[in-house]
């Protein structure tokens, strides 16, 4: 990972000297810039900077920044969000029955390519428990049904809580998250099987099929009330031909879904994605 460093996202009205003034800041504090990107959206007047100094060296103590990067944000008019590369969020991840998405999370958690901590994995099912077991996860099986809905979700904004959760995945997990608890605990990442704004919805595979479509792909998203309509982080896609079968297409879909949401996730823990307006600046 490396010798770790603070990353500044910041929202700010658009005007002259915004690159100067942030960069001088940095500067001004003995900090070693490493990555800088900006994005201006002239339709909606707006800044949008993500920026990432070394620690070692810099000026103010670690204790010290988070409250001097709020002055700054404050001084130029804007909201900005501190985080440091060597915090590890801590993170649960919804299943259901599928195991391809989890796997591939875990596996990559473990090898060090995404820098989370898996906290917990839950599910509707119990089947997946030993995929859990495997990575040595707690694994919660939590039944799902109409009738009882809103005690399940309780359940799962309680363990939320009691396990300093930060953001919740959603792995293939076949369910739609209330708007109750969207509004308690909005720091949601799904994937969807489909290339969005396409095929939204069940079965998008065989719906792809029955199109004709010579591409597939999948999408991972932020959750909102509105059934896949989040700002989109990341998509992935996959050439098919008339010769592919439904199946075909769901067995290849299955890897754009691995590699869209992994990818997603990567993005979101190393800070480089920002939602404003309903869409996404992803500096990748």
């Amino acid at each position: 990972m490396g010798s770790p460093s603070a990353i500044l996202q910041l929202i700010c009205p658009d005007r002259p000297g915004l690159v100067s003034e942030l960069s001088g800041w940095v500067a001004a504090n003995g900090g070693n810039i490493r990555h800088a990107d900006h994005h201006t959206d002239a339709g909606a007047g707006l800044f949008l900077s993500r920026i990432e100094w070394g620690l070692e060296g810099f000026g103010l103590p670690r204790a010290a920044i988070r409250a001097a990067t709020a002055s700054l944000a404050a001084r130029i008019g804007g909201e900005g969000q501190l985080h440091f590369s060597d915090d590890l969020p801590k993170v649960a991840i919804f299943v259901s029955r599928q195991d391809h998405c989890l796997v591939d999370l875990l596996w990559r958690t473990r090898s060090g390519e995404l820098p989370m901590v898996v906290a917990l994995v839950v599910s509707n099912h119990p089947d997946l428990a030993g995929v859990a077991a495997g990575f040595a996860i707690p694994f919660v099986h939590l039944p799902m049904s109409a009738a009882h809905r809103a005690e399940a979700e309780e359940a799962q904004l309680a363990l939320l809580a009691e396990n300093g959760i930060e953001l919740v995945i959603l792995a293939k997990y076949m369910q739609v998250l209330s708007a109750g608890f969207l509004e308690r605990f909005p720091a949601v990442i799904n994937i969807h099987h489909s290339f969005l704004p396409a095929f939204q919805g069940a079965q998008p595979y065989h719906r792809a099929w029955e199109r004709g479509v010579k591409l597939i792909g999948a999408t991972a998203h932020f959750v909102t009330e509105e059934l896949d309509g989040g700002p989109i982080i990341e998509q992935a896609t996959m050439a098919v031909s008339h010769r592919d079968e439904v199946e075909d297409l769901i067995r290849l879909g299955r890897d754009t879904e691995r590699l869209a949401l992994a990818r997603a996730v990567r993005l979101v823990l190393r800070r480089q994605v920002m939602v404003y307006r309903g869409r996404t600046a992803v500096f990748a």
